[in-house]
């Protein structure tokens, strides 16, 4: 029998699990906070990092988006990752991607702190990931999964079909 599974549902009961949390993180010490970096003007980059900064405040998080024009360098890039990863009030930092043709999107990856990952897309977090240690985790799959636990729908022994190779969805290196 077909299962409806609502993943509204599942966004909306975690928000409201994280509030709490959020509150004792922000009377103790202070609030989570998030940088986003949003290169030049891509229109769905845009409304997918305003709803995760409007998510972050509901929460009661601090965040903020750094939005270098597209005609950045590497370097440039890299500079401001650099400050970000240096800044005890940036938790997490997440670089909107695609960016523009002339950066190295890799070399920005790897630049970020493997602990302010938001992504888990840094080598040592693949490599957490791949040996089944604790880290960040890339958000598409892992948000699935969680879906999948809330749900109470079994994994083990389960097939599926994984559709593109991106490192957001699970990137699988090419058999020859």
């Amino acid at each position: 029998m077909a299962q409806v599974i609502d993943g509204s549902r599942v966004r909306d009961a975690i928000k409201e699990e994280l509030k709490p949390r959020v509150a004792r993180l922000a009377a103790h010490k202070r609030a989570p906070g998030l940088a986003v970096v949003l290169v030049g003007n891509n229109p769905a980059s845009e409304i997918y990092v305003r709803s995760k900064l409007k998510t972050s405040q509901e929460l009661g998080m601090c965040s903020e988006t750094l939005t270098p024009p597209d005609s950045i360098t590497t370097n440039e890039l890299l500079a401001i990752i650099g400050q970000l990863n240096e800044r005890s009030d940036v938790d997490g930092i997440l670089v909107q991607l695609p960016l523009p043709e002339q950066v190295d999107t890799k070399r920005i990856l790897m630049a970020v702190s493997p602990d302010k990952d938001v992504d888990g897309f840094h080598p040592y977090n693949v490599g957490c990931l791949v040996t089944g240690l604790p880290a960040p985790r890339a958000c598409t799959p892992a948000g699935i999964i969680e879906v999948l636990k809330r749900y109470r729908i079994p994994i083990a022994g389960r097939r599926a079909v994984m559709v593109g190779r991106s490192n957001i969805v699970g990137n699988q290196p090419r058999c020859s």
